[in-house]
């Protein structure tokens, strides 16, 4: 078994969920990370339709013979005014309960569609609680989520993101010393580890490899976070590869270049030119 290439329909904003899985299948794609969204597995609206939906995605996925991840960041979905709120530091519980309730959700969609992971991350301190506080906060809602997990037996990828409380791989180790469950697994972006200098990439791979669950990929500047298609940035995907392969990951490499939906056909296409020979060098 080795490492799956694939990519997040939140790349694919413009199209049916069932379609970019097609479209994905014929470009050589062997994994997708669904973006819960308006329109994808959606909770709200017509729950029967959201339910058949997810009935349609499971079958598709095991007909093109390709494994999920299923993704908690949808910008808008929650609160149409204030992108990716409210999380599991928000300042009221009511917020704190929304996004439980949300990630149940997901949890319940990754279940149907036997997905690897359930990735989400802390989000955006928007108070002044100072940190110790932030993390006691943060803890606290994050063990409805974990019980509801362990009952389904779901891993969860935690990400560390760029701008949120959980940002860096230091801040991870920390919350990981607070929560303990053997299902509370990494979603590793590697663009996040160069945009906050974490390097040698390499090294910090290595370091965590036995806790990933869950790759995003996309190329990514020191201190710039903006996902960028491969060769726009300076990461050397070559090293990431070999760390990966060194860590013995052999799940989804999902590329997130969801700025990039108005042309998704052709920079999927041009992506998976990049990867497969440093994926699969000798398909």
């Amino acid at each position: 078994m080795s490492m799956r290439i694939g990519y997040n329909t939140n790349g694919f904003a413009h199209h049916d969920p069932l379609d970019a899985v097609d479209v994905l299948a014929d470009l050589g794609y062997e994994s997708v990370a669904i973006t819960v969204d308006h329109g994808t597995l959606t909770p709200f609206g017509n729950t029967y339709m959201a339910d058949r939906q997810a009935d349609h995605l499971a079958g598709l996925l095991r007909e093109k013979n390709m494994t999920c991840v299923v993704e908690s960041g949808a910008r808008f979905l929650l609160d149409p005014k204030q992108k990716h709120e409210p999380t599991l530091v928000s300042p009221t519980k009511h917020g704190r309960q929304r996004r439980f309730e949300f990630i149940r959700h997901c949890i319940d969609a990754a279940v149907k569609l036997k997905a690897d992971c359930v990735s989400l991350w802390s989000g955006r301190l928007l108070d002044d609680v100072n940190e110790a506080a932030a993390m006691g906060r943060l803890v606290e809602a994050l063990q409805p989520v974990i019980e509801y997990a362990e009952l389904h037996q779901m891993p969860l990828g935690f990400e560390p993101e760029p701008g949120m409380f959980i940002d860096t791989m230091d801040r991870f180790a920390q919350l990981c010393d607070r929560v303990k469950s053997p299902l509370f697994q990494l979603t590793l972006d590697i663009g996040h580890l160069q945009c906050q200098n974490e390097l040698p990439l390499g090294d910090f791979i290595r370091q965590w490899g036995s806790r990933i669950v869950n790759v995003h990929l996309e190329d990514m500047k020191r201190g710039v976070h903006e996902h960028l298609p491969f060769g726009e940035g300076e990461i050397d995907f070559g090293e990431v590869i070999q760390a990966l392969r060194d860590a013995d990951y052999q799940k989804g490499l999902h590329v997130e270049l969801s700025r990039h939906s108005h042309e998704a056909p052709t920079i999927a296409a041009r992506s998976m030119q990049f990867l497969r020979p440093l994926v699969h060098p000798l398909s």
